[in-house]
């Protein structure tokens, strides 16, 4: 597809649907004509074309047409830039986890640097004593 097709939707509004994640898991090492796509999802060939139709305007899907029919297969490059952005969110995740596992294996007491107490839940008045 040219830069034109490509540009009407990008990668994250391409995945952002559940059905279309699904065709991209099915597309994944096959190409397949529309009829047997569309027969695995419970919605019209029409409906499945449209969503077929986003993913190749977003560079995920090459067609080609063999005879009469079309026939659909997964473009990967794209999805790059998918895990490029999910790799710079990554990290926080692993620096979360690293104070996570640090404070867990070291003394109970101690207050691990970077995580903050939660402090107990209110018992409502302040004015009660124990064991009343």
């Amino acid at each position: 597809m040219g830069e034109a097709a490509s540009a009407k939707h990008d990668v994250f509004q391409a995945i952002a649907d559940p059905t279309r994640r699904e065709l991209l898991q099915l597309l994944g090492g096959r190409e397949l004509p529309l009829k047997d796509i569309s027969g695995r999802f419970p919605m019209s060939r029409t409906a499945v074309s449209k969503h077929l139709r986003i993913l190749a305007e977003a560079g995920l899907v090459q067609e080609r047409k063999v005879g009469r029919e079309t026939r659909y297969r997964l473009e990967a490059d794209p999805l790059l830039e998918l895990k490029r952005w999910l790799e710079y969110y990554e990290r926080f995740w692993e620096n979360k986890l690293s104070l996570l596992k640090h404070y867990v294996e070291t003394d109970p007491d101690a207050e691990p640097a970077g995580l903050r107490p939660v402090p107990p839940p209110s018992t409502g008045s302040t004015n009660e004593s124990p064991g009343h």
